[in-house]
């Protein structure tokens, strides 16, 4: 799924396009227990409910694609009976009114769900007409042909609310507040089936993560088959690893500049292109041959890529291993933070024997927030 794609589906749920049915939930203590589940149609939630609900459904869907929103392909054998596909499919054709079956999912969630508080397990069935599209990507809502029929799974810490003191109306006091269990917004999740070029993909899903460093891949392998995807943070260790291996000794400011900017020129250029780029291993390669990276250095990259653990990804999401919001250069006392897009301000040099790194300035230079001169008004 891409971007497009995700912001289509959360635009249901809002109370003038919401096509849910039912919604279960399961709440669980920090024991494993559950302490409560329950099933109802969804239309026979107090609006005010509704609305919060549906807040947690759009935060599920929320995020960049290959942090914390990640698409899932279910290997061809969890589509066979009894696997992984095969009992999502089921519970989703159920419209989630097979009480056996929904248990069933609770119970698969709780044993691999790693979390040490409370917790509540939301999901929800509803069926999409999708509209069709004119060539000016005008939708045209009598013109639906197919149907995207799915089902939405949000998991939510539920917490303690802090201490304090609070006024009481009736009382007319000001005094300890009663603390009660809220339910935060989601931490995990996924969409089933995959909504994928506007239409319906059993072979894929949309997996939810809030912290892109906590995949938890064993949740993900148990409740989805197949091998996790690697995190976005081990994807950005394991380029630096093969970049800092592959350059050695050779390593300096220039190359590391330039792989900055070629990478960042790179995402740039295809921003407007509905799929994030990738970069595979062959993408890499001829990365730091543009970037000056020399010749012989480059004859131990597969080797290099190899050790690394680059084998276990066929490629890498360029916004997970790219810094587009800073450049920073550190020695042990000092730090340098340059504006990402304006490396060129800065260059390498040998200055009296002694390699330097020089600082154009043009404008103005602050010292603890105080303007002082530069050699140009002196």
């Amino acid at each position: 799924m891409n971007k497009a794609e995700t912001l289509e589906i959360k635009k249901q749920f809002t109370p003038d396009k919401c096509t849910i049915d039912h919604i279960c939930g399961c709440y669980v203590d920090h024991e494993k227990n559950k302490r409560l589940t329950f099933r109802k149609a969804f239309g026979q939630i107090p609006e005010e409910e509704m609305y919060k609900y549906l807040d947690i459904f759009q935060h599920t869907l929320a995020g960049t694609f290959g942090k914390n929103l990640i698409s899932l392909e279910f290997p061809l054998d969890q589509e066979q009976p009894g696997g992984t596909q095969d009992f999502l499919l089921t519970l989703r054709n159920s419209r989630l009114e097979d009480d056996e079956l929904l248990e069933e999912f609770y119970d698969k969630i709780i044993a691999n769900y790693v979390n040490g508080e409370n917790y509540y397990i939301i999901v929800v069935h509803a069926v999409y007409d999708i509209p069709g599209i004119t060539r000016d990507g005008i939708e045209m809502e009598d013109a639906s042909e197919k149907i995207y029929d799915y089902m939405l799974c949000s998991i939510c810490p539920v917490k303690l609310s802090k201490a304090g003191l609070g006024y009481n109306e009736s009382k007319n006091v000001i005094e300890d507040r009663f603390r009660d269990w809220i339910v935060e917004g989601p931490t995990k999740g996924f969409l089933f089936p995959a909504f994928i070029e506007r239409d319906m993909d059993i072979h894929n899903m949309l997996y939810f993560t809030k912290k892109p460093d906590d995949l938890q891949p064993e949740f993900v392998e148990a409740m989805f088959g197949g091998r996790a995807p690697i995190s976005a943070p081990e994807q950005k260790d394991l380029f630096d690893a093969v970049v800092q291996n592959t350059i050695g000794d050779d390593a300096d400011y220039d190359i590391m500049r330039n792989i900055h900017d070629n990478l960042n020129d790179m995402i740039e250029n295809h921003e407007g292109d509905p799929e994030p780029l990738e970069l595979t291993k062959k993408d890499v390669k001829q990365l730091l041959m543009d970037s000056g990276v020399a010749q012989e250095r480059l004859d131990y990259f597969d080797e290099n890529y190899e050790k690394c653990g680059g084998e276990e990804t066929d490629s890498f999401l360029a916004s997970n291993i790219a810094n587009t919001k800073k450049f920073d250069i550190e020695t042990p006392d000092v730090v340098i933070k340059v504006n990402p897009d304006r490396t060129d301000l800065v260059e390498s040099r040998i200055v009296d024997g002694r390699q330097c790194l020089v600082i154009a300035v043009d404008d103005h230079i602050e010292v603890n927030g105080i303007n002082v001169r530069t050699f140009m008004n002196k």
